[in-house]
């Protein structure tokens, strides 16, 4: 995930001057030079690097903080604050045209997600803001294109306008516009063609299809792991369109993180959403500051609020609890949580927006994690519905159907059971709605729990038990 290098060096950072009872202009120049140097490392541009560091060091060494009870809290206080500052202070908006069709156009160099972020845009227009929306396949120069948008637009139930390859982007945007207005659509996405480098073809096919369609909304993919190469990108794009907004992709990447902390105070081009993976709803509205808590390992419980209340079935997790407490609860609830869980996206991603687990993020792995949960969804799969309603009577013929059909082993049913059962009591005995989600018997990497030794899926010889000693037998009092 990006950040990740610069998150726990600006943590280690920040420790080095909380821990200090007084605040003196020695420990603060030790502080800043690691905070420097992270910020370098991120590939953030040289003088935005400058800047913040004056700015924080002015600012911290203020009498006000000085004279504060605790300082080194005042100086993280600080720190976010210049990090939000960087990003922006308001959260950029698409602006809506009030007496007519908003016209979005999307642009960017090939291998941006472009065509992937327009359908996800879409997506977010059609269910969040109520929007009927109309994606237009512009980009004439890679015919796969006009396929890939005409996929994801029926992934995600919006129509999409095309005539073919041999069309100009310019006629097909003319016809689009035309054909929008006699269907009454209120806002159209039209996604242009990339080349590998900006080019003066491409300038000039963005230029007259701006002059005709009068857009509100001109919005720039950039790739996250090209690093300082958002901030040129942005700049010639924005010199010649004058852009309106960047949506960054590939965040779940190993990007540092630099581009897009530098992109704002350079271009003064505002952030608008974020994509952090492949799939249609993996896109977020940027909110300057709670990317500044997330940089700073504070957790952004907000977004995951936000998520969870967009993806997951609030009825159904609620029916789930109750039957947990109730003594209902059965495989085809966990089922259930299973999928739900798989809407949220990535663990790591979830327990980075967690306060205060931005370290266990670290000990996660998504991939064995995913396998893991996939084994025990085939193993309830297996399950005839009487089965998975009363587990209690699989026995061991039943185990070995049920293994056989799930392609895994008769352990692994057992672990599963255990690990529900296990669920089952904790729940029971807790009122509080987190164990309902935690159907792993421990907790992330502890023993018996999900990635811990003897947890679902790891090998017997991780989770095994030392040998017991014979009981020495007492002697008997003459």
């Amino acid at each position: 995930m990006a950040f990740e290098s610069l998150t726990e060096r600006l943590n280690r950072a920040m420790k080095t001057i909380t821990g200090q009872g007084k605040l003196t202009e020695s420990n603060m120049d030790e502080m800043l030079r690691e905070v420097r140097m992270s910020l370098l490392e991120a590939d953030v541009n040289y003088q935005v690097v400058k800047d913040f560091v004056a700015n924080v060091k002015e600012k911290a060494l203020g009498q006000k903080v000085l004279d504060a009870l605790n300082p080194g809290q005042m100086v993280v206080k600080i720190v976010k604050e210049e990090l939000q500052q960087l990003l922006g202070n308001e959260d950029a908006q698409i602006h809506f045209n009030d007496n007519g069709i908003t016209n979005i156009m999307m642009a960017g160099l090939q291998g941006t997600g472009k065509t992937t972020a327009a359908a996800k845009i879409a997506r977010y227009l059609k269910n969040k803001k109520n929007k009927k929306v109309l994606l237009v396949a512009c980009d004439v120069i890679r015919p796969a294109a006009i396929e890939q948008l005409q996929t994801l637009g029926k992934s995600i139930q919006v129509p999409v306008f095309t005539l073919g390859a041999e069309t100009s982007a310019l006629d097909t945007a003319k016809a689009a516009d035309q054909y929008a207005k006699e269907n009454g659509f209120d806002t159209v996405i039209y996604d242009t063609a990339g080349r590998l480098h900006i080019d003066e073809e491409l300038m000039n096919e963005l230029s007259m299809m701006k002059d005709f369609l009068h857009p509100q909304e001109i919005l720039l993919t950039v790739d996250a792991m090209t690093g300082q190469d958002i901030v040129t990108v942005a700049r010639e794009f924005n010199e010649q369109l004058q852009i309106t907004a960047l949506i960054v992709t590939k965040l779940d990447g190993d990007a540092r993180g630099g581009g897009l902390l530098s992109v704002r105070s350079i271009t003064n081009v505002p952030v608008l959403f974020v994509s952090n993976g492949e799939k249609v709803d993996d896109l977020e509205e940027f909110h300057p500051d709670r990317m500044a808590e997330r940089i700073l390992g504070m957790g952004d419980i907000l977004s995951l609020i936000e998520k969870a209340q967009e993806n997951m079935d609030v009825e159904l997790a609620a029916s789930s609890m109750e039957r947990m407490q109730s003594g209902q609860f059965d495989m085809n609830d966990l089922l259930s949580q299973f999928e739900q869980m798989n809407r949220l996206g990535s663990f790591k991603g979830i327990l980075k927006m967690i306060p205060g687990m931005n370290k266990m993020a670290g000990m996660v792995d998504d991939d064995q994690m995913n396998a893991q949960i996939k084994r025990m969804r085939a193993i309830i799969n297996s399950m005839t519905p009487k089965e998975r309603a009363r587990p209690d009577i699989l026995k061991a013929s039943r185990k070995n159907r049920i293994a056989k059909g799930a392609g895994v082993k008769v352990a692994d049913v057992n672990k599963l059971l255990t690990s529900f059962d296990q669920m089952k009591m904790m729940s029971q005995m807790m009122s509080g709605g987190m164990p309902a989600m935690n159907p792993f018997g421990g907790g992330f990497g502890k023993p018996g729990g999900f990635g811990g030794p003897g947890g679902f899926g790891m090998s017997k010889h991780s989770g095994s038990k030392k040998k017991r000693k014979a009981p020495v037998k007492k002697k008997k009092r003459r």
